[in-house]
């Protein structure tokens, strides 16, 4: 057998080179590059097998965590049919990837972690950054991955790397158990050679499977389908992760049957398609939340029924109500008491639609969708055309920027109040143009999330919507994007803190306690002072983008024209009215109140609370 003498680190460099991917009868390189930063951890070691090997590109971040989340949304936009690994140093470089990881595995998108470890042979120890345990020397930080990641290995001889790899790739590749992979690499192992077998570095193709559904269980749901009266299908991220938009559309037309969109599933039918009743759940449209209310089949593909979707139990109130759930997953195939449908969404739904050949839903169903959508558009239409202000509602910068992004182009956001507002309002006109990471919902994601989306297909335009408490947590990228040429469009609103949790606390009764960015007060002790003077263009332009303020509509308007003509990241600044929010339709969330209190907002809160409460209902 043919050997080559590498260190581990080489090795890891070549084989990782010499992945492929295969689906559909199209196959490409797995692996799109290297994302890092060293320290004495990993730049003796992986550090110089990327120099010695350039064929596997290094990018150089700026941030551990935001690194992470490039490479996540990079996965996530090219339909997990692409990655990059990560490497870090050990100790906090490694911890900084924690949360990245967390949001990876949440998100179920591939990303191998490569974090660098404390010393095999252990006589130098304790290394610079080491944790130490008084009860095993067989641990450091990077135990940390073990719970959010999807398959974790520590090298401690080069010649265990080969079946590390062989695994990491199985579940990177697996659209059931992706999403983060983390192998330790203690400092030491990866400068250390080995004879590795030649074979492990030729070519390897990983064939994406399209697993058909069961027949008799399939059958099953197209009876229950003719039976119902008033159906509705959910759209999950499934359907996009499966590129079954097409299919779907074809069930849709065929059948009648309304559609509603997950976060993760939104984009999957143009948003003016007669059948698409738009978000449905907490952050839902009026329409797709009464619709599910009254559903007496609800029909779920390629959705984790998350608390969002199902506003906590309580969204569906039909007492017959029944779910069939379509997923690769056979625990979220059968959650909420589903009839489990476990295949490939595409796959599925083509069989679906042959097996419900003929049928429609009832033309006064029909007609009732109809006036629903009707009615929702018209209230997008009034939220979005308003002039408030300035500063300008939220409602209104949304609005502007869809109608400026041309049908191709991305919307990258993440968390606080923007993502509830644009899973209502956004009309996405193309799949996988609607990007949210709304799993995890992570501050910080959205500018590194951004470079990754572009980095994906640098033909389109990114805009990223982000709020100044999330901006505030992760710029970094910013730089990155100038360094390596990927030209973002940043739109910041500033509201001046947190109005997503703002809100939130105002309905617990807590009146936005600790949610703004203003000094503390001397009166009071508390932080209700002046509005802290932070100018967020002049960070931005430190960062090395073109920064613009923009306080109307007709400023925002002409920023988004000059930003389209730039070569490179431009950040818009946009003060907005934290109190103009964008209204909730019928749903609710539970997120519990103070059982007791002495403060009366607190107690009004908690009757509230205990009403909504007993309206959940356990689906077994």
């Amino acid at each position: 057998m043919r050997t080559l003498r590498l260190t581990a680190a080489q090795a890891l460099v070549r084989f990782l080179a010499a992945q492929r991917v295969e689906r559909d009868g199209r196959s490409g390189p797995f692996f799109a590059g290297v994302w890092g930063i060293f320290g004495h951890g990993n730049v003796a070691g992986i550090g110089q097998a990327l120099q010695e090997y350039p064929q596997l590109r290094f990018y150089f971040a700026r941030n551990e965590q935001a690194m992470v989340h490039a490479a996540a949304a990079f996965a996530k936009a090219t339909r997990r049919m692409r990655a990059f690994a990560c490497t870090s140093s050990i100790g906090p470089g490694a911890t900084n990837m924690v949360t990245g990881a967390a949001g990876a595995t949440i998100n179920r998108v591939p990303v191998l972690l490569l974090p660098g470890d404390i010393f095999a042979r252990r006589n130098v120890a304790p290394v610079l950054q080491q944790l130490e345990a008084g009860w095993s020397q067989d641990v450091s930080v990077n135990d940390c991955f073990k719970p959010v990641s999807r398959y974790w290995d520590r090298i401690n001889r080069p010649d265990q790397l080969p079946f590390a790899l062989l695994e990491a790739m199985r579940v990177l590749t697996s659209p059931t158990e992706t999403g983060a992979v983390t192998l330790a690499l203690p400092q030491d192992v990866q400068t250390e050679a080995w004879n590795y077998p030649a074979e492990l570095f030729e070519p390897r193709t990983w064939r994406i499977l399209r697993p058909p559904p069961d027949p008799e269980v399939l059958a099953e749901a197209a009876r229950w389908i003719r039976q119902s009266r008033r159906p509705l299908l959910v759209a999950g991220g499934g359907v996009l992760f499966s590129e079954a938009e097409g299919a779907l559309r074809a069930l849709a037309e065929a059948t009648g049957i309304p559609v509603a969109e997950t976060q993760a599933g939104k984009s999957s039918l143009p948003w003016d398609h007669p059948q698409n009743v738009g978000a449905v759940g907490v952050t839902g449209s009026l329409a797709a939340n009464r619709l599910a209310r009254t559903a007496d089949l609800v029909v779920g593909v390629g959705t984790a029924w998350d608390d969002f979707t199902t506003a906590s139990t309580t969204l569906f109130e039909n007492p017959q109500v029944r779910f069939v759930s379509v997923n690769l997953s056979d625990r979220d195939a059968r959650k909420h008491g589903s009839l489990p449908v476990v295949a490939d969404a595409r796959v599925a739904l083509g069989a679906l639609a042959e097996l419900l050949r003929g049928y429609q839903v009832d033309p006064g169903y029909a007609g009732e969708v109809a006036k629903l959508r009707e009615a929702w558009d018209a209230e997008v239409e009034r939220l979005t055309s308003q002039r408030h202000g300035p500063p300008m509602a939220q409602a209104e910068v949304i609005g502007l920027v869809n109608a400026f992004a041309s049908p191709e182009d991305v919307v990258v956001c993440a968390a606080g109040s923007l993502p509830g507002d644009l899973h209502k309002l956004w009309r996405a006109r193309q799949p996988g143009t609607y990007h949210l990471e709304y799993g995890y919902s992570c501050m910080g994601y959205e500018i590194a999330g951004g470079l990754g989306v572009k980095m994906a297909d640098p033909n389109r335009e990114v805009y990223v919507l982000v709020g100044d408490g999330s901006y505030l947590m992760m710029p970094s990228e910013i730089t990155t994007s100038i360094q390596e040429g990927y030209k973002l469009t940043v739109v910041l609103l500033d509201n001046h803190g947190y109005a997503s949790i703002g809100g939130l606390s105002e309905s617990l009764g807590l009146g936005g306690f600790g949610t703004q960015h203003r000094f503390r007060n001397p009166a009071t002790g508390q932080l209700d002072g002046d509005v802290l003077p932070i100018d967020l263009a002049a960070n931005a332009a430190s960062l090395g983008a073109h920064a613009i303020r923009a306080r109307t509509r007709e400023e925002l308007w002409k920023a988004l024209e000059e930003a389209r003509a730039q070569d490179r990241t431009t950040v818009i600044v946009v003060e907005v009215d934290r109190d103009a929010r964008v209204p909730s339709y019928e749903a609710w969330w539970d997120v519990p109140v103070a059982e007791v209190s002495g403060m009366p907002s607190v107690q009004k809160a908690r009757e509230e609370y205990e009403k909504n409460r007993a309206r959940e209902r356990s689906l077994l």
